[in-house]
């Protein structure tokens, strides 16, 4: 595993392992989207990762899809996550903030009857969301006009000075999963026309503009993005998976980042196709794959230069230790899926260290 513990250097994130932790939505913050000190304890527990890449926060209020996730748009809320951070960097971790807007993912159930805004007015199907009233059907999002798009970047970038005021290291701009970033970027749920509809160079204009943003508040070197090609949970599809990775993968070599997350498979199964391959070949940058990866695997493309790192996520759940337990070849604890979303200790904070 010599390959998985060397050290990399990512953008201006010095790591000490390749061994990352995904960015995993577990609906554990307190009233008002406030991270509490049940957060702080979960994330200083994993601080061994090579970085943690904290759950997808909300950047704006009003926008919530889970009901009990997190937010960085008030003073409680970045005070909460200052405790966060600072439990990590104690024990010695590095984590940085995932920014996100839940676009058509979200519910007026969940956001004082407010109706969910994207590019188009398409609703997600086939699925069903938690709400205080139980699990009910997506409604069908209003359309985003595009002068209202200034204001999302503008979001986007307060939510990035937010973090940094929380004592994050950096910060992952969400455009993966069919939230609003990756609602515009891929075409099965962008039927727009104009500046963001249409082509690929016009779908990802957002999504560019918000990276734009959020690199001036932090630099480039400490911003990361991450993306879903193939991905077709909260009904996502696009026509042309691998030329949207080869298009994206040459345009963000303009930005300097720290880090390109791509996600290579489809939750679901449904879709399928080799996106890594792409990515790499178009991408010079630092290139983070995730979803499924054993740790031979991951030694293995980090070896043959097709990746340099891999993020963990349904293993760390577990395994807080997930670096050490990998090191020494020790066996992994399984997690249970029943309280992955719950709303306490149970399933979150009191999985054990290895013990030998």
């Amino acid at each position: 595993m010599k390959h998985l513990f060397a050290p990399l250097q990512a953008g201006d994130l010095a790591l000490p392992n390749r061994i990352l932790m995904a960015p995993l939505t577990r609906c554990r913050a307190e009233d008002d989207h406030v991270p509490g000190a049940l957060i702080a304890e979960y994330y200083a527990q994993r601080a061994s990762a090579g970085l943690i890449i904290a759950e997808a926060t909300m950047a704006m209020a009003g926008n919530s899809a889970f009901w009990r996730e997190p937010g960085i748009h008030s003073e409680a809320q970045v005070a909460g996550w200052k405790r966060a951070t600072d439990a990590v960097h104690a024990a010695g971790g590095r984590i940085v903030l995932q920014l996100w807007h839940g676009g058509r993912a979200c519910h007026p159930d969940l956001n004082d009857d407010a109706q969910p805004v994207a590019p188009s007015a398409i609703a997600i199907t086939n699925d069903q969301v938690y709400t205080p009233k139980g699990k009910v059907d997506y409604v069908v999002p209003r359309a985003l006009a595009d002068e209202e798009l200034p204001g999302i970047v503008a979001g986007f970038a307060q939510a990035a000075r937010n973090a940094k005021a929380a004592g994050f290291d950096g910060v992952e701009v969400h455009g993966a999963n069919g939230y609003l970033l990756d609602e515009f970027l891929r075409d099965g749920s962008n039927l727009r026309s104009g500046p963001y509809g249409g082509p690929i160079e016009h779908r990802a204009r957002l999504m560019l503009e918000v990276l734009d943003a959020v690199c001036d508040v932090w630099g480039s070197g400490r911003v990361g993005l991450r993306v879903s090609p193939l991905n077709s949970y909260n009904a996502m599809r696009d026509s042309d998976p691998v030329g949207l990775v080869r298009w994206l993968g040459k345009r963000l070599n303009d930005y300097g980042l720290a880090y390109w997350h791509v996600m290579r498979a489809d939750f679901l199964g449904q879709q399928h196709g080799d996106v890594m391959t792409p990515a790499r070949e178009a991408y010079a940058g630092t290139l983070i794959g995730n979803m499924g990866y054993s740790a031979e695997e991951a030694e293995a493309a980090i070896a043959d230069g097709k990746l340099d790192a891999v993020a963990f996520g349904v293993p760390f759940i577990a395994n807080p230790d997930l670096p050490e337990r990998l090191r020494i070849g020790a066996p992994l604890a399984e997690a249970d899926r029943n309280t992955f979303y719950t709303w306490d200790a149970k399933g979150y904070t009191d999985y054990p260290r290895y013990a030998g």
